[in-house]
């Protein structure tokens, strides 16, 4: 078995890494090569005997030549601020439009023309910026107050669904400062409401609900024009004084009553006219069937004979209308013979 001699301690080059190279001498036995070993730590890999064998100069001089120089702190530095440097200026040259959203970029104060589409882009650095616009459907509750036809003050809800078509983006960016809501759309939907509940009183307001919305909204677009799309308005909520509410359900109630009477009136009338229309045809029919029979006068008997029952009658003449009472001769007889009695 070879026996470990003492370890050859080579210092690590000036660079600044702490590994250390330590070379095992030749065997006394044949031309075996030196074998080298990296170490992290002096005492990896070795003998814990060989190191009572280091004199006090080489350990010193092993720390010395383990230490960081100048020259490598130097670089390590360096290279930080290089990386530093570039992480700064690859933020500066890309940027990225969320989804939903549209870029305006602008350079030294210029506007470009075209706005930039979702992903990831280039652009100059430190001097350009990308500015994002929102592009989706948005909806903003507002209250207008609205006085009508009337002069009757009304408080109305609604909710606007509104979205910036992408090719307006930059147009809007330049010209409108802010949310383009607050400074576009509001005031002309305040406008648009209140030039449709002025044309109407409270109470067709309230009732006309449907018609008041979509005028609203047709004069909306038209005062916004292509800039922002209007989806839609929704009247949430229309509000009046409790003493309008009052008055106009007092009047609701009087126009039912009113209603309730003329109703009635209208049927009694038909009914008048209903029976008059009776009367009128029971008594032509009597009047045909008295021509009739005065232009027929063997109707009568002939009534006569559909309804005799078999029995032989007794004719007793009446007056010269031809008139007579028809007696059956057995009831007749019996009579005779009560009275002979």
């Amino acid at each position: 078995m070879t026996r470990l001699q003492k370890p050859i301690l080579k210092p690590n080059p000036p660079i600044g890494h702490s590994k250390l190279h330590w070379t095992l001498p030749r065997s006394d036995q044949g031309d075996k090569p030196t074998e080298t070993r990296p170490t992290d730590r002096l005492t990896e890999n070795l003998d814990l005997s060989s190191l009572r064998q280091f004199s006090q100069e080489e350990l010193l001089h092993l720390n010395t030549s383990t230490s960081m120089s100048p020259e490598g702190n130097n670089k390590l530095a360096l290279i930080g601020a290089g990386i530093f440097v570039l992480a700064i200026i690859g933020a500066q040259i890309t940027y990225v439009v969320r989804p939903g959203s549209r870029g305006v970029q602008v350079t030294l104060g210029k506007v470009t023309a075209n706005f930039k589409p979702e992903g990831i882009g280039f652009k100059p650095p430190f001097i350009s910026r990308i500015q994002m616009i929102n592009i989706r459907q948005r909806t903003v509750p507002m209250k207008v107050t609205c006085i009508s036809k009337d002069l009757q003050e009304i408080q109305t809800t609604v909710n606007v669904l509104y979205r910036i078509p992408e090719e307006s983006v930059v147009e809007i960016f330049q010209k409108f400062k802010g949310d383009p809501f607050v400074s576009l759309v509001y005031p002309r939907v305040d406008e648009a409401l209140k030039e449709v509940t002025k044309e109407r009183t409270a109470q067709n307001t309230v009732q006309e609900r449907d018609q008041v919305k979509a005028s609203a909204l047709s004069i909306a677009r038209e005062k916004v024009g292509s800039l922002i799309y209007i989806a839609d308005i929704t009247l949430e909520d229309i509000s009046l004084s409790k003493k309008l509410e009052d008055a106009i359900e007092q009047k609701m109630v009087q126009e039912q009553n009113a209603n309730k009477a003329i109703f009635a009136q209208a049927k009694a009338r038909i009914d008048a006219q209903t029976k008059i229309i009776e009367a009128k045809g029971e008594a032509d029919s009597i009047r045909i069937r008295g021509r009739a029979l005065a232009e027929n006068p063997a109707y009568i008997e002939l009534q006569i004979v559909d309804t005799w029952n078999g029995l032989t009658p007794r004719v007793i003449t009446g007056n010269q209308t031809g008139a007579g009472l028809l007696l059956p001769v057995e009831k007749r007889s019996r009579d005779t013979a009560s009275n002979e009695e």
